[in-house]
This record gives structure tokens, sequence and C-alpha cells, in this order.
């Protein structure tokens, strides 16, 4: 299905803001790309792949590094997993796990590895517990490694596998892949780094479970209108409806504990928090995903909108404020939808 392009210049300040953003980060190239009421209306491209002299442009087939935005596709695979009865949210992981006698696992289930609940963290080498699980809430990497370890364990495929057959393939994406560091090619944007950062490592691993998932900006967002429209394309419900349903709403254990919500590793608007990556004018049931490569998707049905950011650099230059920086990105995309609207 391809969707009518109806460019519109109502989004303008959401692309300045993409455009300021990039600058203030130093990175040499972005991209956005927004959906509305089921039309592109906004597709930019600015910069170059990266900081080399004859670097190729940005163009509508450079793929980013999606760092954490990964997550999403991760999350679909879980909720693909529970939809088809490998295992259910509620199971406890040491069900799964070969070092089950580990103390740290002790009353962790599927679901807080899928809300940042779970409480495991390596410290010293070792996975300990930093809180009982369902308790509170941290952004620690133990979870991902399991949860894409039990999704291959119970039903026999990978992430990747699984996002594979369901979507890459019947909607002929060509953008959209785990990339083998050792082997990139030329549509791929290089993620500038500062020389001391060592965050991010290099892998060939391609199976869904490593950090090396590059993504056009237009892949992106039409893999967040795939759950903006709740798994229909077009006129077929390509993914069963409750698959996308799991994955978007708030699964977090306790829900009146003041911490962030998530879905299936989606962050989920419910009310306003300083700590909300979301921000305050975005409406309750919205979600997204920020990555470390500052690339983030949004979602809110309210307006019926999907926006996607990308850029080229890791982590944050001296002076920007990545929490303030990503809710006002938010903010602008709602309010130039809202006033989108109303000119219709």
């Amino acid at each position: 299905m391809l969707l009518k392009k109806d460019y519109t210049n109502l989004f303008e300040e959401v692309h300045t803001h993409v455009k300021e953003s990039a600058e203030k980060l130093g990175a040499s190239g972005a991209a956005l790309f927004i959906i509305h009421n089921d039309k592109i209306v906004t597709e930019s491209y600015f910069g170059k792949q990266s900081l080399a002299k004859h670097s190729r442009d940005v163009k509508a087939d450079t793929q980013f590094h999606i760092a954490s935005v990964r997550k999403a596709y991760i999350g679909f695979a879980a909720a693909y997993a529970i939809y088809h009865g490998y295992f259910s949210i509620n199971d406890p992981i040491q069900r799964f796990v070969e070092d089950s006698h580990l103390p740290a696992y002790k009353g962790v289930t599927i679901r807080h590895l899928l809300t940042h609940t779970h409480g495991l963290k390596i410290a010293d080498g070792k996975l300990v517990s930093e809180y009982k699980p369902g308790e509170s809430w941290a952004y620690r990497g133990p979870s991902i490694e399991l949860l894409t370890t039990i999704i291959k364990k119970t039903t026999g495929y990978s992430v990747a596998d699984i996002v594979k057959e369901q979507v890459i393939e019947p909607l002929g994406f060509q953008s959209t892949e785990w990339i083998k560091m050792s082997q990139p090619h030329s549509k791929i944007a290089n993620t500038i780094r500062d020389a001391d950062n060592i965050f991010w490592t290099e892998t060939d691993v391609v199976d869904g479970s490593g950090m090396n998932m590059y993504v056009s900006a237009k892949e992106l967002a039409l893999w967040g209108y795939l759950h903006l429209k709740e798994g229909k394309w077009g006129e077929k419900q390509l993914i069963p409806r409750e698959i996308i349903q799991m994955a978007t709403s708030i699964q977090t254990p306790n829900p009146r504990l003041p911490i962030q919500k998530n879905g299936f590793l989606w962050f989920v608007k419910e009310t306003n928090h300083s700590f909300n990556q979301i921000g305050d004018k975005v409406p309750k049931g919205s979600y997204q995903l920020l990555g470390y490569t500052n690339v983030a998707l949004l979602v809110i049905p309210d307006v019926n909108v999907v926006a996607v950011r990308m850029f080229n650099r890791y982590g944050s230059s001296e002076g920007y404020d990545y929490l303030n920086d990503i809710r006002s990105f938010g903010d602008t995309v709602y309010k130039c939808s809202i006033k989108t609207s109303t000119k219709h």
C-alpha cells in the first residue's frame, strides 16, 4: 500500500525543530517523516551521511542507526509470541533461563522485562537485583538480552525472523535491517560519536538481539503507521489487532506508582510527569520510543499522526538537553496536528 503525498507547510515548526536539534547535536545529517490522516504530509532530508569530505547526501533510502527504537520490534515479537501461546505475560522468567538458580531472577516475570520494572542490573560483572520486581522503574540492559533469548527459545524463531516474516516481507520493506557492522553498505549513515564515547559496541549479529538495526525514516514511519492502524494495512488485517493493542497499551504491573509507564517496551503516555519523555501537551494513550542516536518514533492516535525524526549522532553534545528536546518535539508535532485538523 502506498500512502498518498499531501505535503503541507503546517508542520513547518516541526521541520525547524528537527533542523535546530541536528545543529545542536552536531549531527552531519538528519531526516523527518510525518504521516497525518493517512497521508504523507512532511518528508525532509538534511545534510550528509557522514563528516567525510565527499559523503553521500542524506536521501529517502538513507538508513539511520535507530538504537533503542529497535525495542519496538522486540516488543512486537514478544506480543506475537504471547498471542500465539508460546508463553504468557505473567510467566516467571526462571522457567526459561538456564541459570534459573540466580537469586536476582526471583519474582521477575515477562511483564517486568517488557516494562522496565524487573530490577535487574549488572554490577561488578554479576547479575543483581536493584529493587523488588514491580516496585520501581529503571532503564537497564539485561531485560533485552533475556527477552530476545526467551523469544527464540520458545518460538524457535529470532526477533528478526518474526519481524521479517510478519511485516518486512509482506510489505516489501527494503530499508529495514540488522547490519553486519563489518560489512556496511553505502546507504548507511555513519553515526558520529565523541572520542571517549564507548557506550556502543559493533556487532555482526543479525538475529534482532544486537544493537545494529538500521532503518530509513520512511520505513520507520510506516512501522509506526502499522501500529497506529492496529495491524491493518489498507483493507487487510495484516497483523492481529490484539498483538498491536497488547504492545502499545500500558502493561506496567502497578499503574498507581508514579513511574514511567510502558507497553511492550514502548513508552506510553498516561499523565504528565517531569520524567516523561513524551511532552505535556501530547494526549494520553500516545506512545513513543527514543534511541541513543536521538532517533524518535512517536505515534499519537488521538490526532491520527506518526512522526519520525532521525539523526546520526550518539549521545548528547555539550549543552544539549535531550529530555527537553524530545518533549518539545512531541508537543510541537501535536500542536501542528491540531492546527492542521482545524484547517481541513
